[in-house]
């Protein structure tokens, strides 16, 4: 299917990075590696680690109301 293009004009500056993008062959955009890596392992300890802060009660609480909102939802 096709895009529709949209009525936005595109700005000096990001015309201005596409023609040097365009002309030196080095991306301008990008992920940096280094917090890729910083972001992913937070990610892999953030939830266990709020779960271990949390009660047995409130861990109750929250469980509850995501299953409430799933069921809550209209498909």
């Amino acid at each position: 299917m096709l895009k529709r293009t949209s009525n936005k004009k595109e700005d000096e500056n990001t015309i201005a990075s596409q023609i040097v993008e365009l002309t030196t062959d080095q991306p301008t955009k990008g992920k940096n590696p280094a917090a890729v890596a910083l972001g992913r392992l937070g990610g892999l300890k953030g939830g266990k680690a709020r779960a271990k802060k949390l009660s047995p009660e409130r861990r109750k609480e929250i469980a509850k109301k995501a299953a409430m909102a799933r069921w809550a939802k209209e498909d």
